[in-house]
């Protein structure tokens, strides 16, 4: 295979040729690392690489294959771990200076069972600090650019990830998403991301809770296909997380074969709380239209979800607070200017604010019930806008009108249903804009099938070729 078309070839079928043979580890690894040495000046996707590590391991792959070992589902494939997790022997800063000598010795859960499947990690992606914002800056670091369009940022908080896997540096990267952090940057740079259901993947071994109930691991990738192997790799119960599920009955591989029923899909273009860019929602209907033509039932709904984007803030903060305060108490220097504002917003919430959040999260929760009892999938745009400039500011007006910009992504963190972003098309500046498909809870499977039948019928655009 040529070096091109190894830099984007889906994780599996790289895989496949390295079980076969036809492909060694070895070459595989040179050629990411070469890619992350060509590339990552210029995006600042990584911020730490173990180029000597990797290859040792890939290597070493390379001599037990030769003798006979059966290799997992991603052998030898190149892994980035974003920096807000840990893989042992890395640091992980989660983009703070408090943390920039935090070498760890251990491995989270799901990336202990990625290594476990085969994959090698050659090195951390980039994050915001301590995953805040839904684009990817940092003072320890600076700012992750877009493949697409340099002058743009790749999305947040997974943005290191995505920029990775979009410029072909390696083929497999981890995300999590507390608000839209892997379907934010799935959409921003041309990638499919799955928020898989609130439990799915265990967030383990953890000192103590962190966005609780809210955030969770899943799949960025640049096929379904990979992201259904990716999760039936990472999905199962961990004793450290009492909020992980039982192991699923199927494999999410296997199921993408099993056609689709004929479905009842709600389409809600703004969910009653955004405006959106023109060019994005033309874009964004020719892809919902994609389900109508595959003979589903698309119903276009105009209904107002129950509005939380400011308690999701609220929140976030407040349990990050309670994660750093010790640090927060003590070393309030240690914090940008930026978080602190955020911290100092947790400082505000009281016993009654806390009861309102949970009444409003009861409404959500209801809404979202009842919608489900109706309709069999929600498609929505995944974001408002295009991709903005790598150290923002946030959107906050389309066309003079107000703009909500993770209004379709944070709701259902609280609800905990499996939310996936595929990519819609190119808006007129040739940024990927995003399809967002959210299913009931639970039934990640179904919002994998129905992303494979969408992938099938609309393949995605392809990649950039050239950086910039």
């Amino acid at each position: 295979m040529p070096d091109r078309d190894l830099d984007y070839a889906p994780a599996r079928e790289l895989a496949a040729l390295v079980r076969s043979g036809e492909l060694s580890p070895v070459a595989l690894m040179e050629r990411s690392l070469a890619r992350i040495e060509a590339l990552n000046p210029t995006l600042n996707a990584f911020v730490e690489v173990d180029a000597e590590g990797a290859m040792r391991q890939a290597e070493a792959l390379a001599e037990r294959l030769a003798g006979g070992e059966e290799a997992g589902p991603f052998a030898g494939l190149p892994l980035g771990v974003k920096d807000l997790e840990n893989a042992a022997g890395f640091v992980t800063t989660k983009g703070s200076r408090l943390y920039r000598d935090n070498r760890v010795d251990f491995d989270d859960a799901h990336v202990a069972r990625l290594k476990a499947a085969g994959a090698i990690v050659v090195g951390k992606t980039n994050t915001p600090e301590f995953g805040h914002i839904p684009f990817t800056d940092n003072e320890l670091f600076g700012s992750t650019l877009n493949p697409w369009n340099l002058e743009r940022t790749p999305g947040g908080s997974s943005g290191g990830s995505s920029a990775a896997l979009a410029s072909g540096m390696v083929p497999l990267a981890t995300a999590s998403d507390g608000g839209g952090s892997i379907r934010i940057p799935a959409c921003y740079t041309g990638l499919y991301g799955l928020k898989p259901s609130q439990g799915r993947t265990p967030i383990a071994p953890r000192p103590m809770p962190t966005w609780l109930s809210i955030s969770c691991y899943g799949p960025l990738t640049r096929s379904v296909r990979d992201a259904a192997i990716y999760l039936d790799v990472v999905a199962g119960p961990d004793p450290h997380d009492p909020e992980s599920l039982p192991a699923p009955d199927v494999s999410y591989a296997e199921t993408l074969e099993e056609p689709l029923p004929k479905l009842r899909i709600a389409f809600n273009e703004t969910l009653g709380v955004t405006t959106v860019q023109r060019d994005v929602l033309r874009e964004v209907r020719a892809a919902a239209e994609a389900f109508a033509d595959m003979g589903h039932d698309i119903v276009e709904t105009d209904d107002t979800i129950p509005e939380m984007g400011g308690w999701w803030a609220r929140v976030s903060a407040f349990q990050s607070l309670g994660q750093e305060w010790d640090n927060f108490s003590t070393r309030h220097d240690g914090f940008t200017e930026r978080y602190v504002r955020q911290l100092d917003r947790a400082l505000e919430v009281g016993p009654s604010d806390f009861q309102e959040f949970l009444r409003r999260r009861g409404e959500l929760v209801s809404w979202t019930a009842g919608l489900f009892e109706e309709y069999d999938l929600l498609l929505t745009p995944t974001l408002p806008t295009e991709a903005f400039a790598p150290a923002g500011p946030i959107p906050r007006e389309i066309e003079g009108e107000q703009a909500n910009a993770i209004a379709y992504t944070y709701p259902f963190n609280f609800t905990g249903h499996p939310a996936a972003s595929v990519p819609a098309g190119l808006t007129d500046a040739g940024l990927p804009c995003g399809l967002q498909i959210v299913g009931p809870r639970h039934r990640d499977d179904l919002v994998l099938r129905a992303s494979y039948a969408y992938e099938l019928a609309r393949p995605f655009p392809a990649l950039p070729r050239e950086v910039g």
